[in-house]
């Protein structure tokens, strides 16, 4: 499998791309591992001020994990030790001490919803969707970190409809619950993210790290162990009956067991 994230760096300003768009960005193990090796460069960079996460392509943020991933998942253990995993590295782009931007253009669905949603600030063309939509499609579960991350920006009636109907979001009602702070047209997305980048890298950088981290640790306190839940999901056969049914195109009939 091919695709990429690439972390760059230019007057403060690092730019980490994911970089697979014949298939809308979606994330292989190899490619999350370069995620956290991003997130590694921006932490241990103190020229940096700012963080900008983006899709290329101009069709997608992130699409999720790549199914065929998924693949050689045998046991229970397998699915905790991938969201475990998962939880590492999202985890570690949400503990970046400098302001993080997330661009989104198109889709951001699965694992590249988690990531838009541990950044701090998103911008979003008119075509941006989010969600969650494995109830109907792949049958796996999320961990309980990013359970509360869902909770804390949508809500638990909105994060409902996510989950149980699998419903995405749209650009303009995540502008109206203010996870989108502005719908910018393509052409100008460049320019307003300019603009937010220079406001950012302007403040005060020890104050927004420690606002931002102490966030953080209330949002992430006493969140609890949700191993039993995932161990049940990942170990059912439901859950590869939803992989090989993606795979094939076919909707899955679920059997509840």
């Amino acid at each position: 499998m091919t695709g990429n994230v690439h972390c760059t760096i230019n007057d403060g300003i690092a730019f980490v791309s994911f970089d697979r768009p014949d298939v809308r960005n979606a994330m292989t193990f190899a490619m999350y591992e370069q995620l956290e090796t991003a997130c590694i460069t921006i932490r241990n960079d103190p020229s940096i001020r700012v963080a900008v996460f983006r899709g290329v392509g101009g069709d997608a943020f992130v699409a999720g994990t790549d199914i065929q991933q998924f693949l050689a998942f045998e046991t229970s253990q397998d699915g905790l030790a991938y969201e475990k995993r998962i939880d590492a590295i999202v985890g570690a782009v949400e503990a970046l001490p400098v302001p993080t931007i997330a661009v989104i253009d198109g889709f951001a669905m699965g694992g590249g919803f988690a990531i838009a949603i541990a950044c701090d600030l998103r911008l979003a063309t008119a075509n941006a969707k989010f969600g969650y939509p494995i109830a109907k499609t792949l049958g796996n579960c999320l961990s309980m970190a990013n359970i509360t991350r869902l909770l804390a920006h949508f809500g638990p009636s909105l994060a409902k409809r996510i989950m149980l109907l699998a419903e995405t979001v749209d650009a303009q009602t995540a502008r109206d619950i203010g996870f989108i702070l502005d719908i910018v047209e393509k052409d100008a997305l460049d320019a307003r993210l300019s603009d937010i980048c220079g406001r950012l890298a302007s403040h005060a950088p020890i104050t927004m790290r420690a606002s931002k981290e102490a966030m953080r640790r209330i949002m992430q306190a006493n969140v609890p162990d949700g191993s039993d839940l995932i161990e049940t999901v990942y170990g059912s056969r439901d859950f590869h009956l939803g992989v090989e049914s993606f795979l094939a195109k076919k909707r899955p009939a679920w059997t509840g067991r």
